[in-house]
C-alpha cells in the first residue's frame, strides 16, 4: 500500500507543546529529521504505530501526536507515547489522521507527507529521505 496524497512542502515549527496521556505538559523540539505521525482512536494504521517497536524506521526520531486523548483506552499499554497536541496538527496543516509528515529541522519545513497504513509502508515511502 502507498499513500495517495502528493507531498506539499511547507514551513514547520522548531518545537511544539502538548500533553502526555496522563496530562503532563511536554515540549518537543525538532532537533533532528523527525517523523510526526498523527493518530486517532479506532484506527488500524494508527494502532500499528502506537503498538509497534518501529524497527522499520531505524534511528529516525518519531513523534506520535493526537488531537484528542485516549477516549477508548487503546493506548494505555502502548509501546509508543502519544502526545495530545491539536495545535501542532493545525500548524502543520494535518487535516485528518492517520497521516504523517517528515520534518527537516535544518530547512524548518515539511519535506514529505502521506497517509498512514503502518510503519513498514511509511518507512518505504520516506526511505529516500533517510539515505541523504
Amino acid at each position: 500500500m502507498r499513500s495517495f496524497d502528493a507531498p506539499r512542502e511547507r514551513p514547520a515549527p522548531g518545537s511544539f507543546t502538548g500533553l502526555t496521556l496522563q496530562g503532563d505538559a511536554i515540549t518537543h523540539n525538532f532537533d533532528d529529521l523527525t517523523l510526526l505521525v498523527a493518530v486517532k482512536g479506532m484506527c488500524d494504521g494508527c494502532r500499528d504505530f502506537v503498538n509497534s517497536d518501529l524497527h522499520e524506521l531505524g534511528t529516525l526520531s518519531v513523534v506520535i501526536v493526537s488531537a484528542t486523548g485516549d477516549e477508548h483506552g487503546e493506548w494505555e499499554n502502548a509501546r509508543q507515547s502519544v502526545i495530545v497536541a491539536p495545535d501542532v496538527l493545525e500548524v502543520l496543516d494535518i487535516r485528518s489522521p492517520p497521516f504523517y509528515v517528515l520534518i527537516d529541522p535544518l530547512r524548518a519545513c515539511v519535506v514529505t507527507e502521506g497517509v498512514v497504513f503502518g510503519p513498514a509502508q511509511v518507512a518505504e515511502e520516506i526511505a529516500s529521505y533517510l539515505a541523504r
